[in-house]
């Protein structure tokens, strides 16, 4: 193998023109023979049997090269990249240039790990909000809890919007059953908008035991299946529950908490608030910050980089989705969309993360950030006290290069953040309200907004 060219092309990517040599070409050939003359038949010989010349002779000389060109060109690929010192990313895309018995030449286009120029990652200024928890914080926290230890009270009236109905349903679709529309024993929230547009309306003032068809129309934006189609639901009410919540009083702090009082679970709930919320603001002071930095940075970026990113962020969702027992077919049916509009929408926050992850790594680079074997250890020691687990059960599930990578990027997030300077936050200006014929102009979401999909009405029954 010897590389005749390595050309620098635009959007960090490298042009590789390879030749393999006639030797290293014949042993590749002398392999294909080994591998595929089994499958050859030739009059006069035992199947396998039949020489390479007399099936050359036969089939022609190039009757092997396909499968050699396969067996060389990887380790050819790989050695030419060595002897470049290439940092690839992703695969490359590959020309066959000429091949015959002098050997063979191609050409290998493919994206390498771009070289990165730091803005300013240091004196970064970004808005921190005070802290500050109210009464009415705490008192909503109270409600919150009281509301996790509420209980359902079975009711002997009418269903009213706001109750939970326990209901049997069939969905039909010009007469007959269809996919996803049916249901038993479901326990479905009044006035949540849980189920189609429609539905949980018509629900309203039907007793235990009543049965009744609902006539429903789907949204035209609704999946393909079912989108604009009226439907007919045969339900049935089994019961009325409403939620009851426990009084607010010292017994309500005793069943919830270690405090003997209401007022004592009232200081406590303030305190935890108001650590909540400082670590809220680090968190976001943080993610402004990087955010800075990681739009400074000058870099050109393969897109190679950017696809893959994206792809994991498609894969890392179906997985979140499967851990909560739906099928990511389920999910994409749902939410009416499909793999391509999924990584078409991720493709902006891939970008964005890819970013972040360029500037973290030219910043540890730049600070020359080390970690060490014994900062390793602590933090293997410090995950398996939080997990309360032994420390060699914990490696086997967390690689030590995985902790050596985030420990690098925790101590460049550091030399950032703990530089930084705070401002205070801007007010934005109270905007008047737009003509009524007038839309109103869409806000900036958030760089954490801007990575989730809008949540879309499932259908009846899933």
């Amino acid at each position: 193998m010897s590389v005749k060219s390595c050309e620098k092309l635009e959007k960090s990517q490298v042009e590789l023109t390879v030749e393999v040599s006639a030797a290293d070409f014949e042993a590749a050939i002398e392999k294909a023979y080994r591998k595929q003359r089994g499958q050859i038949r030739i009059q006069g010989f035992r199947p396998g049997k039949a020489p390479r010349k007399m099936i050359e002779r036969m089939y022609g000389e190039a009757v092997f090269y396909e499968e050699a060109v396969n067996t060389a060109l990887p380790d050819a690929y790989a050695g030419a990249v060595k002897e470049q010192e290439l940092d690839v990313v992703g695969y490359p895309q590959v020309e066959l240039l000429k091949v015959g018995k002098e050997g063979f030449s191609f050409k290998a286009t493919v994206a390498v790990y771009p070289e990165v120029t730091l803005g300013q990652y240091k004196g970064v200024e970004a808005p921190k909000a005070p802290v500050n928890v109210t009464d009415e914080d705490v008192e909503n926290r109270l409600k919150e809890m009281a509301e996790r230890n509420s209980r359902m009270v079975d009711m002997d009236r009418p269903v009213e919007l706001g109750d939970t109905a326990n209901i049997d349903f069939t969905g039909y679709l010009e007469g007959k059953p269809f996919d996803g529309g049916a249901g038993t024993e479901f326990d479905l929230a009044i006035g949540s908008g849980q189920f189609v547009p429609g539905f949980e309306d018509q629900i309203v003032g039907m007793s235990v035991g009543e049965e009744k068809d609902i006539d429903i129309t789907f949204p035209e934006n609704y999946h393909a299946d079912l989108a604009g189609k009226a439907v007919v639901f045969h339900v049935k009410v089994n019961a009325v529950k409403v939620k009851e919540l426990p009084e607010m009083d010292d017994e309500f702090a005793k069943d919830v908490s270690e405090f003997d009082t209401l007022e004592e679970l009232r200081a406590d709930v303030r305190v935890k608030l108001t650590e909540e919320r400082e670590e809220a603001g680090k968190r976001a002071f943080e993610d402004i910050v990087m955010g800075k930095v990681a739009d400074a940075i000058t870099c050109d970026i393969p897109d190679a980089m950017i696809d893959a990113q994206a792809q994991y962020l498609v894969e890392n969702l179906a997985r979140q989705i499967q851990s909560q027992g739906l099928s990511f077919e389920q999910y994409m049916q749902m939410t009416n969309t499909d793999p391509e509009k999924l990584k078409a929408d991720a493709m902006e926050p891939a970008r964005q993360q890819v970013r972040m992850d360029l500037a973290v790594a030219a910043i540890i680079k730049e600070e020359n950030i080390e970690v060490t074997e014994e900062d390793i250890d602590a933090e293997y020691q410090k995950r398996a006290e939080e997990f309360k687990m032994d420390v060699e059960t914990l490696k086997k599930y967390l690689e030590r290069n995985m902790i050596r990578e985030q420990l690098l990027r925790n101590k460049a997030v550091a030399v950032v953040v703990d530089s930084a300077v705070a401002t205070e936050p801007v007010e934005a200006p109270v905007e008047e309200a737009a003509p009524a014929e007038e839309k109103p102009k869409k806000r900036r979401t958030s760089r954490k907004k801007a990575e989730e999909a809008p949540a879309e009405e499932a259908p009846a029954g899933e």
